[in-house]
């Protein structure tokens, strides 16, 4: 067997990925939060869509390609498959997507939360997996089973957690810590995953390998991430806007300009319905003494006789 790196950047690829994945799940948390806050079923299925969307695609698959930079086998190049590391992005957001969806309408209960654990983690393992079978070496990729088992197990637990502080956690605080357990949980199904990973290479290694650089590959996943984020940035925005300025049945609240409510015509008609007494009468207003002013002194005129 080969030697294989999984730290080849030093603590830089763990610690980043764990910060990518605490960012991806909060951001996430903060949007079942306002999916469980939506008046309309129309509502809150674009929350937990845009949920999906940042756990899915941030916290888990992001989080995912972070530290598959640390992967290395010195003796033979590796590449990745474009289409391979697309649709594992889509498996992991379709995934995260239904398990919100499932349990984010209909009254919560935990065998609900349970079952969309399941077929959530089922769905983040199968990201993983798709993404390992677009890895390419000059050899073959060999799995241990036992430690296979071990980041399902991790991926399912993981993954029923998150829906359960996606329908239970309050506040920033705990939204904040659920965030950093979720984010434990999909660095450790990776790595566990990781973990169970060997390369037997060919007799005969070749540098000629299909695919695309590991650095290069920054690129199109850099400008995916930028686009989506901005997607999903607009969409919530364009939702709070339509949820400030609409009631709950999508009706607009103000059609034309507010207006002041205060008139003269309303405030003459409160002063005619006071009982009397009810204010002073006016003071007449003391007169005021008259000032005499001085007519100037015409000039005396000179008349000669």
């Amino acid at each position: 067997m080969a030697e294989v790196h999984h730290f080849t950047y030093g603590a830089f690829n763990p610690i980043g990925a764990y910060l990518v994945a605490v960012l991806g799940s909060f951001l996430g948390l903060l949007c079942t939060a306002r999916a469980r806050q939506a008046r309309t079923r129309g509502r809150r299925t674009r929350w937990l869509i845009i949920a999906a969307f940042a756990i899915g695609g941030a916290a888990i698959w992001l989080m995912h390609f972070t530290a598959m930079l640390g992967f290395d086998v010195p003796e033979s190049p590796v590449r990745y498959s474009p289409l391979l590391t697309m649709l594992s992005l889509g498996l992991a957001v379709v995934a995260v997507g239904f398990g919100l969806i499932l349990v984010g309408h209909g009254p919560r209960s935990v065998p609900r939360i349970m079952v969309a654990g399941v077929l959530t983690g089922a769905g983040i393992l199968a990201m993983h997996f798709t993404g390992m079978a677009g890895v390419h070496v000059s050899g073959v990729i060999h799995y241990q089973p036992a430690l296979v088992v071990a980041a399902a197990v991790i991926a399912v637990t993981a993954a029923t957690a998150a829906l359960w502080f996606a329908v239970s956690v309050r506040g920033l605080l705990p939204t904040l810590g659920a965030a950093a357990i979720m984010a434990l949980g999909v660095c450790g199904m990776h790595y566990t995953g990781m973990a169970a990973t060997s390369v037997e290479l060919s007799h005969i290694v070749s540098t000629n390998v299909s695919g695309i650089r590991p650095l290069l590959m920054i690129v199109p996943i850099t400008l995916v991430s930028a686009g989506t984020i901005l997607a999903v940035a607009l969409s919530a925005l364009q939702a709070m806007t339509e949820e400030e300025f609409t009631d709950g049945g999508g009706i607009r609240r103000h059609e034309g300009p507010v207006t002041n409510s205060w008139s003269l015509k309303q405030t003459s008609l409160t002063a005619l319905k006071r009982t009397p007494g009810a204010r002073p009468s006016p003071q007449p207003l003391p007169l005021r003494q008259a000032v005499t002013v001085p007519a100037e002194e015409e000039p005396l005129l000179d008349v000669q006789s």
